[in-house]
């Protein structure tokens, strides 16, 4: 069944399918390739490679809650709004947040809390809320809140702020 004619025919199918691929290879690189160190035609500045901007220095959550506005914590508002209210005595997955700001933590009756939240203070200060909302399993770990957090400090500081004011 295997002859030398067979394996002979195998063989110069396979290099002619090589041959085939390559040629394309060297044509396409003839087409498209960049084959000069001139620049090309235009440049598009992305503003990566400029080292005289400064570095803008991160906000600290004081200065950031002193300029927070509650216009736009009420847009970060709709990531807390599937598990939290803000009606006092609603409860949902998670607790109501009405007043929750300088409220104890875990002294909200009628929810059933983890346990966990002694890790972050005794009160829900400014502070505390905006390492808690940063991210709740670094800030207490055990805690059945399952959410990511939010990395933007102004952001933490908005919500506070919106929280604050609609209590």
């Amino acid at each position: 069944m295997f002859d030398t004619m067979v394996i002979t025919k195998t063989v110069a199918s396979l290099c002619g399918a090589l041959l085939v691929l390559l040629l394309g290879f060297w044509a396409a690189d003839g087409l498209y390739g960049s084959h000069s160190d001139e620049p090309q035609a235009y440049v598009i500045d992305t503003g990566e490679d400029d080292a005289s901007a400064e570095p803008v220095a991160e906000l600290t959550f004081e200065e950031a809650f002193q300029v927070a506005d509650a216009e736009a914590g009420a847009r970060v508002w709709g990531q807390c709004r599937a598990c939290h209210a803000l009606e006092a005595g609603r409860n949902g997955v998670g607790p109501y947040l009405h007043g929750v700001v300088n409220r104890p933590i875990g002294s909200n009756d009628g929810f059933n809390y983890s346990g966990a939240l002694n890790q972050v203070g005794d009160v829900w200060t400014p502070e505390n809320l905006n390492t808690f909302i940063a991210g709740p399993a670094n800030a207490a770990s055990g805690t059945s809140m399952n959410f990511r957090g939010i990395a933007d400090v102004q952001d933490r500081a908005n919500l506070i702020a919106y929280i604050q004011s609609q209590s």
